[in-house]
């Protein structure tokens, strides 16, 4: 069959987009890996299937599936396109300058902005309160402190690995993340970088060190594993995608890392997250919802035989 799509992204973590508000795609994960091949497909983090919306007030459903198939709760960064995807082909009053997009972890409402022709640029999303109970991230290892709204949560647990001890803080935000600061690089095995002379976060092998941690019997469900270094004006990040291996942005991600950076004393409420594919800028306010801002653009659209 010939499938009309568009290629959207949103700060590099990138979707191939499709419409199906008549719910008459049901796509095997031999068809999604076709389309999210680099070389052989259009190319792609994950396809999302913009269906018909299932609660009042909502424009639209976003139906996102990974890369390798697997069906996804949530994605920050495709939320975002979603609702462009939406914006852009005026399913939506512009003028309103928000909208609702359902996910399988529940609505997302979102504020965005219009450039002067009308197409949507940037956006701010409602992520929710994150999850912290350790058993609900999902994650098997035990409540080490307890946040200020009184819920304990998993904090720098030491894992150990062949390329060393890394400490996990695990927090949800619809789909599970294990997110781990480092302090000190040189500490880690050499093999765990692609330049052991020179180790950072930007030589670290995360496709290698991300894929080991992805799936370790600590997270039953998998987990999204994020790396990060604290700066002194920003939180930089690198994020293996459970489901992907490691992708330029993860929306979720970048939440899950200003949460975390704050539960654990070394962060304020604010923080510029910056990733390989540019910046996003989340909130995690006193009323314990986590907002996320940032980019989204559509690159090009077309037909491709499937």
């Amino acid at each position: 069959m010939k499938l009309h799509f568009a290629k959207l992204h949103g700060a590099g973590n990138d979707f191939v987009m499709i419409d199906d508000l008549d719910e008459a795609l049901n796509l095997t994960p031999e068809q999604v890996a076709f389309l999210c091949d680099r070389h052989f497909g259009i190319g792609a983090d994950g396809v999302i299937l913009v269906r018909p919306a299932t609660t009042e007030g909502a424009s639209g459903f976003m139906h996102y599936i990974n890369a390798d198939g697997t069906l996804a709760q949530m994605c920050g960064n495709g939320v975002r396109c979603t609702a462009k995807w939406i914006v852009d082909r005026g399913l939506v009053d512009r003028s309103a300058a928000t909208t609702v997009i359902d996910t399988l972890s529940g609505p997302k409402p979102i504020e965005f902005a219009c450039d002067e022709d009308a197409t949507m640029r940037v956006a701010t999303v409602d992520m929710g309160a994150p999850v912290l109970e350790p058993a609900c991230v999902p994650t098997v290892l035990a409540a080490t402190d307890t946040a200020e709204n009184g819920c304990a949560f998993a904090g720098d647990v030491t894992l150990k690995s062949p390329f060393g001890d890394f400490r996990f803080t695990c927090v949800s935000m619809g789909n599970p993340h294990a997110v781990a600061f480092i302090e000190d690089w040189d500490a880690l095995r050499d093999g765990a970088f692609t330049d052991p002379a020179s180790k950072s976060l930007a030589t670290l092998d995360v496709d290698k060190v991300g894929s080991f941690f992805e799936s370790h019997a600590a997270f039953p469900e998998k987990a999204n594993i994020e790396f990060v270094s604290v700066e002194a004006d920003h939180l930089a990040m690198r994020v293996y995608e459970r489901g992907v291996a490691e992708t330029l942005a993860c929306g979720t991600g970048a939440c899950a890392v200003g949460v975390a950076a704050f539960i654990t004393g070394r962060s304020g409420r604010v923080n510029e997250v910056k990733l390989l594919g540019g910046t996003l800028h989340i909130e995690y306010a006193e009323d314990g919802r986590v907002r996320m801002t940032g980019p989204a653009a559509q690159v090009f659209e077309g037909d491709i035989e499937l």
